[in-house]
C-alpha cells in the first residue's frame, strides 16, 4: 500500500496564516536530493524554522507547542511555484494529512492527492473561520470527511462541502497511488485484454 487509507479525519490544526506559499519555501531546493519519500520532514519549512546555526526559530508556528495537529491551515495560492514532489512529501513526512486552503496550485494539488495528503479547498470566507477558531482555541478540532467531501469546525457545527476528483477520492479511501490501483484492477485488464480483438 502507498500510503494510510483516508477515510474520516478528526484533528486539531497548524495555522499557516501566509498567501503564497511555494514549494521552495516549503522544501528547499537544497534538499531535493534523496529519491525516497522518507526524512523530508525533517526540512519541511527549513528556512522558516531555523536560523543559520540550525537552532529553531521560536516564533515560527512549527516550533510553537501551543499548535498540533494531523492538519495545516495555510493561506490562499499554497503551493506554488516549481512542480517538485518533493514538497507533498515533506508535508506527509512531517505527519500532516490533510492541508486546508482557499486556493492551491494545480501540480501541488495533484502531488499531494499522489502520496495520501487530501489538499481541501474552501471558500475564502470558511478559510477565516477556520484561522478564527484555531486562533480562539488552539486546540480546535475539525472533521475531514472524505466519503461526503467536507470539512467541519467542530466547536460550532460549521461546515463546507469541497470538490475531488472521483478517481482521486478511491485512490486515498484506499491508500492506493497509481499504481496500486492497476495492480488492484489487474486481472479486470486481462480479461478486457483477451476479450478485445486486436
Amino acid at each position: 500500500m502507498a500510503y494510510d487509507k483516508f477515510n474520516i479525519l478528526k484533528s486539531s490544526a497548524v495555522p499557516l496564516p501566509i498567501e503564497n506559499v511555494d514549494t521552495d519555501q516549503i522544501i528547499p531546493a537544497r534538499f531535493l536530493k534523496a529519491t525516497e519519500r522518507v526524512g523530508f520532514g525533517d526540512n519541511l519549512f527549513r528556512d522558516w524554522r531555523y536560523n543559520s546555526d540550525d537552532t529553531p526559530k521560536k516564533d515560527f508556528v512549527l516550533n510553537n507547542d501551543t499548535f498540533s495537529g494531523k492538519i495545516l491551515v495555510g493561506g490562499k495560492n499554497f503551493g506554488s511555484g516549481s512542480s517538485r514532489e518533493h514538497a507533498a512529501w515533506a508535508i506527509y513526512d512531517y505527519g500532516f494529512r490533510c492541508v486546508v486552503s482557499s486556493f492551491f496550485a494545480d501540480i501541488f494539488r495533484n502531488n499531494c492527492l499522489n502520496i495520501g495528503v487530501l489538499p481541501v479547498q474552501v471558500s475564502p470566507v470558511f478559510l477565516e473561520q477556520i484561522f478564527a477558531a484555531i486562533d480562539a482555541d488552539p486546540n480546535s478540532n475539525f472533521t475531514v470527511d472524505l466519503p461526503h467531501q467536507k470539512i467541519s469546525i467542530d466547536a460550532s457545527g460549521a461546515a463546507e462541502h469541497f470538490e475531488i476528483n472521483p478517481y482521486k477520492k478511491e485512490n486515498m479511501t484506499n491508500g492506493f497511488d497509481d499504481i496500486d490501483y492497476l495492480l488492484n484492477i489487474k486481472e479486470d485488464i486481462r480479461t478486457f485484454s483477451k476479450n478485445t480483438p486486436l
